[in-house]
């Protein structure tokens, strides 16, 4: 069913929605991430919030009731966590929408609707997840309150993967030379601001931690000079994500503050990749998160081909009971 027709048809049997609840584990959920930052931004009357699968699990929100949508999303469909809540959303009368590139896995069997979405075939279609749940939200905003900016989101949405696929072929170069002189860091760190925040926290806990082993750490640009920026030294690296819009002043200002102390330093930046020739000014915000991402894929992938460690390594991750 198109994305569309699903609010549509939720609006229909529900005409008030009071609450939109986005729900996942790990990459999933920072997937959902750039969707509840889109409806948190733009929606005047909706409540909105993002929920690690277990969280709302154990702490459910009174909320949760026929007057919620609830869009939960696990790649493979069967994240335990994940499916729990999908049954919990349904049993409390939301209108459950299970995003996955899994047909009728786990996650499928109770929820109101799927959304299926690509993975393997290229790099834009592992951001089908992310494109998908923005386009979610951005119909959720449309139908039940208005979007005045809801031509350029579609026009933005329709263009991303073409310049994702675009992208991604110049970046090689500079990611092998990441690759070279981080593969045997001790650390590195991650930062960014606005809709790809989460972005910089899922390189952090899932391409490094989960499957590089390498310890890292992830904070906004926001809070960088409120803690985290005392440990800059010339020899600590950082990988800044700057972003094409409203919040990259503190992208800059991040920038200027790492550059001043000489540390190890790699900007990825979304002007480079021309962000701005698909999205407008008024939109151009939610589509740093799926460019980035991509870029960012390219860089894993070249560190885990020089430190001969296979992004599908694990040691724990569905090796044993936990």
């Amino acid at each position: 069913m198109e994305l569309k027709q699903i609010i549509s048809e939720i609006k229909g049997k529900q005409p008030e929605v009071k609450s939109v609840f986005f729900v996942g584990c790990g990459a999933s959920k920072a997937e959902l991430y750039p969707g509840k930052y889109f409806l948190e931004e733009n929606a005047k009357n909706l409540r909105v919030s993002l929920y690690t699968a277990n969280e709302f699990n154990y702490a459910t929100p009174v909320s949760v009731d026929n007057t919620a949508i609830v869009i939960t999303c696990s790649l493979g469909g069967n994240t335990p966590e994940t499916v729990k809540a999908t049954s919990l959303a349904k049993s409390l009368g939301a209108h459950v929408i299970a995003v996955t590139h899994t047909a009728n896995s786990p996650i499928t069997k109770d929820a109101d609707y799927v959304v299926e979405h690509g993975f393997e075939a290229s790099y834009s279609a592992k951001l089908e997840k992310m494109t998908k749940v923005l386009t979610l939200a951005v119909e959720i905003l449309n139908q039940y309150e208005g979007y005045k900016h809801y031509d350029k989101m579609i026009y933005g949405l329709e263009k991303i993967y073409g310049l994702i696929d675009q992208a991604v072929t110049t970046v090689v170069p500079q990611a092998k030379a990441f690759a070279e002189a981080y593969k045997d860091a001790p650390v590195i760190y991650l930062m960014s601001s606005g809709a790809t925040h989460e972005v910089a926290y899922a390189f952090s806990i899932c391409l490094m931690m989960e499957m590089q082993w390498i310890n890292s750490g992830s904070f906004h640009d926001g809070e960088f000079f409120h803690g985290p920026f005392e440990i800059v030294d010339k020899n600590v690296p950082f990988v800044l994500l700057m972003n094409d819009g409203k919040t990259r002043p503190m992208d800059s200002r991040a920038l200027t503050f790492l550059q001043r102390f000489d540390a190890l330093t790699t900007v990825i930046d979304a002007k480079d990749f021309g962000l701005s020739s698909i999205a407008s000014k008024e939109v151009i915000d939610y589509f740093n998160p799926m460019l980035i991402t991509a870029v960012l894929r390219v860089y894993a992938e070249q560190i885990a081909i020089l430190r001969n460690h296979p992004l599908t390594k694990r040691r724990y991750m569905w090796k044993i009971e936990y």
